[in-house]
């Protein structure tokens, strides 16, 4: 959640040995976007995620329409309905950058990855001004946020942006329990290494909203595979936190990491 210009501007630079960092983000997170679902897809919309693209137009009117928001909350900074429609206009501008690959995939481009920085800076501000944040909103972000780690420059960059998908998960769960929100907010917190908080919300998803021995089964065995990817991304922060004190971010660019990987978007939580 970088929030300065010149690290705003330097996240979204994936060309030349910058790639070799993205890879490795994506390598330890690919498993939080990259799940096969074995139980119906819960609450999460989506459609809402990524829109309906319809090119760069629509996405140059979202902008305008955050520009107007960023205007209007000069006069009032702290209004949290403002902050709102300008983290949504955000989102739906990004969501309109993406590029479409040969299969109808998505694909994430620099475009909608600046987009997703604004949103995820007026989210922050949005959660300083209020004190009952929206659920919606937060559920809204959380996927995107995850989004923004798996292409973040830096390691460090990457976990800032995971803790977030959290802080924001926790809110939906908080608000709207369900097996999918505490599922996903456990298998957050394993990546982060929670591995208490995680095991926690696991045994109440599957004590107060697992219908079956095979989903109860299945969230045990889906919160232990998290926890081997929290794992090895807590080592490659540490690794990150040692050469960057070292040798400069030079050496962390360049480094290759151990496990490399793909990724596609999705829902990570096992269901409603």
């Amino acid at each position: 959640m970088a929030t300065s210009k010149q690290e705003r501007r330097m996240v979204f630079d994936i060309r030349g040995r910058r790639k070799v960092a993205v890879k490795v983000v994506y390598a330890v997170l690919a498993v939080l976007m990259g799940l096969s679902l074995f139980l119906v897809v819960g609450p999460l919309n989506i459609g809402e995620i990524f829109g309906n693209s319809s090119g760069g137009n629509a996405a140059g009117q979202f902008e305008e329409g955050a520009e107007k928001f960023e205007l209007k909350l000069k006069k009032e900074p702290e209004n949290t309905d403002l902050l709102i429609a300008l983290t949504r206009e955000r989102v739906n501008a990004a969501n309109q950058l993406y590029s479409i690959g040969p299969e109808e995939e998505r694909k994430v481009t620099p475009e909608a990855l600046q987009q997703l920085q604004l949103a995820s800076d007026s989210w922050t501000r949005y959660l300083k001004a209020t004190k009952e944040p929206s659920a919606g909103v937060a559920q809204l972000m959380a996927p995107n946020l995850i989004v923004s780690a798996q292409y973040a420059r830096t390691v460090p960059e990457a976990k800032a942006n995971v803790e977030a998908a959290a802080e924001a998960e926790k809110i939906v769960a908080d608000q709207r329990p369900s097996l999918n929100s505490l599922t996903t907010l456990a298998f957050y917190e394993a990546i982060l290494s929670h591995n208490a908080q995680a095991k926690a919300l696991g045994q109440k998803a599957a004590a107060k909203y697992a219908t079956s021995k095979f989903q109860r089964e299945n969230i045990e065995n889906e919160i232990k595979r998290y926890e081997e990817s929290g794992k090895k991304f807590h080592e490659l922060v540490k690794e990150s936190e040692a050469k960057e004190a070292g040798a400069g971010k030079a050496a962390l660019e360049g480094s290759p990491g151990s496990i490399l990987g793909e990724t596609s978007l999705g829902s990570t939580g096992l269901g409603e």
